[in-house]
């Protein structure tokens, strides 16, 4: 298993010069939530590094890469593929890194679109890819202060808040989110109810 530093030093080489400063930035806000809530905050931090891993792959290679080892897709992820990089990458750390801590790869695969069965790790990476400071957007104050005091919480609103800013800016909305979304909701009711 790769250590942090190594993990650094990979994805300095392979991601852009913005997406490896975001990914430093999750990485810290991963190990602070993993504090909070009482996670492995090592764990989280190289997830965190490494969430990305396959981000700046081409749409038609992150396709056939999901096709070769069997990711099944939806129509939706032939039109949007990037969305394909977690699932993708998840893969791509397995085989290329070696990587074989199964809650790492998860959050990996789960760290855009989220999933049914989130574990902690994956809610601590899921929100920390959207509350990071290097991220700016309407809501963003708001949705950092209820991930820091709740993770299912801040997941609802996360997941609202990537709903509402799908649709304000007229991009498709992935079957898997509005189902994720659905299923906080119902455990937790209205958004109203979390101001």
């Amino acid at each position: 298993m790769i250590g942090p530093k190594e993990a650094l030093e990979i994805i300095r080489f392979k991601l852009s010069r913005s997406r490896f400063k975001h990914s430093v930035l999750v990485a810290n806000t991963a190990r602070e939530m993993a504090v909070q809530y009482g996670f492995d905050e090592e764990q989280a931090y190289l997830t965190g590094l490494l969430h990305d891993y396959a981000k700046g792959i081409s749409g038609q290679e992150l396709i056939e890469l999901a096709e070769d080892y069997g990711i099944e897709l939806a129509p939706i992820d032939r039109e949007v593929p990037d969305l394909l990089h977690g699932p993708v990458g998840a893969c791509l750390l397995a085989d290329e890194l070696d990587i074989d801590d199964q809650e790492l790869l998860h959050a990996v695969s789960a760290h855009t679109l989220g999933c049914l069965d989130m574990n902690g790790l994956d809610k601590i990476i899921y929100l920390a890819d959207m509350i990071e400071p290097g991220r700016d957007y309407p809501g963003m104050e708001r949705l950092r202060c209820l991930a820091l005091r709740n993770l299912d919480y801040g997941m609802l609103l996360g997941l609202e808040t990537t709903v509402k800013n799908c649709i304000e800016r007229g991009r498709l909305l992935h079957p898997r989110t509005v189902e994720v979304r659905n299923q906080y909701l119902r455990l937790f009711g209205n958004m109203m109810d979390l101001a």
